[in-house]
């Protein structure tokens, strides 16, 4: 009797980050990626919890690209005892070798951090989820294949990767096990991306895996230098204020892409000399691996724009200070959400002021602090702050990693005929929803399945997928907002609010409500 291959989501099922799925089939089990979970607090908490497989057990893992929401449990991986090969690209090897190790001190950072504000004074210190020498330990174990070469991951188990289009060194990866073909579409990027050539993989397999996140929209069609000029008239309307321009951008691709953009407008003369600050060490980093990457990228047209006279990277903390007294430039920092690094520290410093702009380049997960302020929130809360938002908030689509919804349709097609299943992944519920009804209409026998944390499929050939476990239920809840979101919203209105009640006897006796209404909940739990 042939095996069977089975698959267990271990995330980006309803969500759009913490990707890890666990291939089993007879004895041999592999993961494909293994990524941090972000977004709100209680989405974040599924990092430290117990993993849902043992990592000593996995043979191996292939991982499709470097970014952090598919990379970053490696670490936590190495520190409780995978010792399989991580197997991806070069690119993406030679990205990880910076990006895990940051990722280790962010986690340090962020823990030390935590334990010294005064609403933790009482509770019990926060440990990092890992360390920058569990990174390096990681790193140890990373193994480099090239696109369209077989090789064997564990025994019965064949594989190999495909270009995804996505970002430097991002793949797909095709799996045969057990007589079923498998293909894992990693993230996909859009048609016509800068630096990258179209995504490919192969046609005619048996269950298909892929991603959703734009799975509900369609982008405008924005050629490059359509895009350059959505950008020229954002840089000119922000800097005549008289203000900054901050960009919240991800350290990899996306600052890549800006630099190359602002540096070909001031070459041709589209736009006055700015000054452009990268304040972010590990953009630096990856820009240096980028420009060692440069023949394998397109639209560089034989220059190298990372180096040009405009730019500055910042690097150390003071550096990064003195840009307080800054007016009229362009600061570049991470995290692309606005979830941790230095970009959190120009949003206390400009959001206030109406002078400055915010311009958002990316995508902006539900619950993140990116997601509120792009939604039009006044106030928000910044690391314990409440930070008033006056300055004027843009955004620009055409920038986006990922395809939308006609070109994930279309690639989708391209993979056709597909014998059994369509799970998709990584998105949130609406756009998968969307995708999924555009997969079905008129072909009502078609099998599209959208999978929750924790189910465990069967994926035999020549049909479709069958449930064999069913998934976390209680998860639905935290995936998009959750208690500590409404919780921000509320203390930042809750003193205006208060103000608003003209009389101060009624200003107590509004508080003394809220505050018996929460003795009241506290009385009913210890019942």
């Amino acid at each position: 009797m042939v095996d069977v291959p089975t698959l267990t989501f271990h995330g980006a099922a309803q969500t759009v980050t913490g990707s890890c799925y666990e291939l089993r089939i007879g004895s041999s089990r592999i993961l494909i990626d293994c990524g941090l979970f972000q977004g709100p607090r209680s989405l974040e908490a599924l990092n430290r919890e117990p993993l849902g497989f043992d990592p000593r057990a996995a043979d191996a893992l292939i991982l499709t690209h470097a970014h952090i929401d598919h990379s970053g449990l490696l670490p936590r991986l190495a520190a409780e005892g995978f010792r399989g090969p991580i197997i991806c690209t070069r690119a993406t090897a030679d990205l990880l070798g910076h990006m895990l190790p940051d990722a280790g001190r962010i986690q340090e950072y962020e823990a030390e951090r935590r334990n010294r504000r005064p609403d933790r004074r009482d509770e019990e210190p926060i440990e990092p989820l890992y360390t920058e020498a569990d990174a390096l330990r990681a790193c140890e174990l990373i193994e480099v294949v090239d696109l369209k070469h077989w090789f064997e991951p564990a025994t019965g188990i064949r594989a190999r990767l495909w270009n995804a289009g996505h970002i430097l060194g991002s793949a797909s990866a095709e799996i045969e096990a057990g007589g079923s073909r498998l293909l894992f579409s990693g993230d996909l990027g859009p048609d016509n991306k800068a630096f990258h050539a179209d995504p490919d993989a192969p046609r005619g397999l048996d269950h298909l895996l892929c991603e959703s996140t734009y799975g509900d929209r369609e982008r405008e069609d924005v050629p490059i230098d359509q895009r350059r000029g959505l950008l020229k008239a954002e840089i000119e309307r922000a800097l005549a204020k008289g203000g900054n321009l901050v960009i919240p951008t991800f350290a990899l691709e996306r600052t890549q892409e800006l630099l190359l953009d602002i540096a070909t407008l001031i070459n041709r003369g589209e736009v006055a000399r700015p000054q452009v600050f990268i304040d972010s060490p590990l953009a630096s980093r990856i820009t240096h691996v980028f420009a060692s990457h440069a023949r394998e990228l397109e639209d560089l047209g034989g220059t190298d724009v990372f180096r040009h006279p405009a730019f500055h990277f910042v690097e150390t903390v003071e550096q990064s200070i003195r840009l307080n007294a800054m007016s009229g430039a362009i600061i570049m920092a991470a995290s692309g959400m606005c979830e941790a690094g230095r970009i959190r520290h120009h949003l206390v410093n400009n959001l206030p002021r109406r002078d400055s702009s915010v311009l958002f380049v990316g995508f902006q997960a539900a619950g993140t602090l990116g997601r509120q302020i792009l939604d039009g929130a006044s106030r928000v809360r910044i690391s314990g702050r409440e930070v008033a938002v006056r300055a004027e908030v843009r955004r620009i689509d055409s920038y986006s990693a990922h395809a939308d919804r006609s070109e994930l349709l279309r690639w989708i097609a391209g993979r056709q005929p597909i014998a059994g299943s369509v799970f998709l992944t990584h998105g949130e519920e609406p756009a998968m929803r969307s995708l999924e009804k555009s997969l079905t209409k008129g072909r009502p026998a078609t099998s599209v399945i959208l999978p929750e944390i924790g189910e465990l499929w069967e994926l035999p050939p020549g049909s479709a997928a069958r449930r064999l476990a069913t998934g976390r239920t209680d998860l639905r809840e935290m995936l998009s907002r959750d208690w500590q979101n409404d919780y921000a919203d509320f203390s930042v209105q809750l003193k205006r609010k208060l103000r608003n009640i003209e009389d101060a006897g009624r200003r107590r006796e509004a508080l003394a409500r809220m505050r018996a209404m929460l003795d009241e909940y506290e009385r009913m739990r210890k019942v």
